[in-house]
């Protein structure tokens, strides 16, 4: 029996959300074992701090070339493919004794890992409607972040527990059920299974990404996925847990249950900022800016603390940063309503791009600032945290200043081509105010 078609949307995004979830289990992997390998593989804080820039290099380097290629195959061979390579990357790392070894395992996690979001983001607006596209990106991007639960609880219990191998392994089997799960349950669009776009070639490449780029509407995104998403990237994906243990004195379990918070503070808030895009979507840049803020402020306040900052100051630190997953979904927003779908890939693509620059950028920044304070042994202080930690502000500059700049020019171009003024906030809002003003009054008169 067929289903219906709406039971046929949810069990397409389930599939892909079920291949996100693991994608993102097997790229926070390494943050939670990172103090394991460092002594697995004899390596200080910039070593290792090299081995996340390195996959997440590769990741944002093949965003662009991966949106183009699901321009032109659509998502399921490139979830399937992705799924595989990241097995592949996982099976490797669980054997591996050298740091060989390990980066070739990261290089093919970031590779199928690249693969993933986009793909499945590509999904949602060929099986929903137009009006629930807003919260269902961001539900996928929240509903996968269970990986990091997957990789903050059960991945480091088998880590404490059978060990190394055997927690990579079952990371890599886990990859290998959800390339069975996609290739039973997706379809591309209700009406094949499988698209295929026009032939890529490079003149059609250039053009595209030429295209995309020149919006200042796709660069908004990109600026926007940049100064969300990077510090709690990096507090997630590798130097949260040697943070809270080796910096603020933490115990695993204590720093594992942080990050599981961290996930559930992130699905908490996705809907909520779904639902506010979808009813104001002339104001989701606010929406960002309020959010840079909440997190900026609230590293502010755990690094300027006398000494280890107290628990409670360290939960408001995780939900503040729980926030910046779900804005980093407003930046696809603007790709998808600033970019024909012909084109759609390739600027999420881009987009896709500014986050993960940012975290690799600020990733290699810390671990290059502990190795000089510390001479490259793991013997962290909170003080040397508090410095390194502190790059955070430098790099969240220059994402402020990319966001201010290309949303001037998305408004005067919407303006132009659409003839949409979005005047400033407090004049929309005096403007309501003198509106219901007048209603009230003209009220009164009829009653009078």
């Amino acid at each position: 029996m067929s289903l219906r078609p709406g039971a046929r949307a949810w069990a397409v995004w389930a599939a892909g959300l079920a291949a996100y979830v693991i994608a993102v289990l097997n790229r926070t992997s390494l943050g939670v074992a990172g103090l394991d390998a460092q002594h697995r593989f004899d390596v200080g804080a910039s070593a290792l701090a090299s081995f996340a820039v390195l996959q997440l290099l590769v990741y944002a380097g093949l965003q662009i070339p991966v949106g183009l290629l699901l321009d032109r195959f659509g998502s399921l061979r490139l979830v399937v493919s992705g799924a595989l390579v990241m097995a592949a990357g996982q099976a490797l790392l669980a054997f591996a004794d050298g740091i060989t070894g390990a980066v070739v395992a990261r290089v093919l996690v970031g590779a199928g890992d690249a693969m993933t979001f986009i793909s499945v983001l590509r999904l949602v607006p060929h099986w929903f409607p137009a009006r629930r596209v807003p919260l269902l990106t961001q539900l996928t991007g929240i509903v996968g972040q269970l990986g990091q639960v997957l990789s903050a609880v059960p991945l480091a219990a088998l880590l404490a527990g059978p060990g190394w191998t055997a927690a990579f392994l079952s990371s890599a089997g886990a990859g290998v059920l959800v390339t069975l799960a996609a290739v039973a349950a997706l379809h591309d669009t209700p009406e094949r299974r499988m698209t295929s776009g026009d032939p890529v070639n490079l003149r059609k490449l250039g053009a595209d990404v030429a295209h995309a780029w020149r919006h200042p509407g796709t660069r908004l995104g990109l600026w926007t996925h940049f100064t969300t998403q990077f510090t709690g990237t990096v507090f997630a994906l590798m130097w949260g847990v040697p943070f809270l243990i080796a910096g603020e004195g933490l115990s695993r379990g204590t720093a594992s249950t942080l990050l599981t918070l961290f996930v559930l503070v992130g699905m908490a808030t996705g809907p909520v900022l779904g639902a506010l895009v979808q009813r104001y979507p002339l104001r989701r840049s606010l929406l960002v800016l309020g959010i840079v803020g909440l997190n900026l402020g609230a590293w502010a306040l755990v690094l300027l603390w006398p000494g280890r900052a107290p628990l409670p100051v360290l939960i408001l630190l995780v939900v503040a940063l729980g926030s910046g997953g779900p804005g980093s979904m407003i930046g696809f927003d603007y790709a998808r309503t600033f970019n024909p779908p012909h084109r759609l890939g390739t600027a999420t693509g881009v987009v896709n791009v500014g986050g993960f620059v940012a975290s690799l950028l600020t990733i290699e920044l810390v671990g290059l600032i502990l190795d000089a304070r510390t001479g490259g042994s793991a013997d962290y202080h909170i003080a040397d945290f508090r410095v390194a930690m502190s790059v955070q502000f430098l790099v969240a500059a220059v994402g402020l200043t990319g966001i201010l700049r290309t949303r001037k020019l998305a408004r005067r171009r919407l303006e132009e081509e659409e003839g949409i003024v979005i005047r400033p906030l407090r004049v929309a809002l005096a403007e309501r105010r003198g509106l219901a003003f007048s209603r009230a009054v003209k009220a009164e008169s009829w009653r009078d």
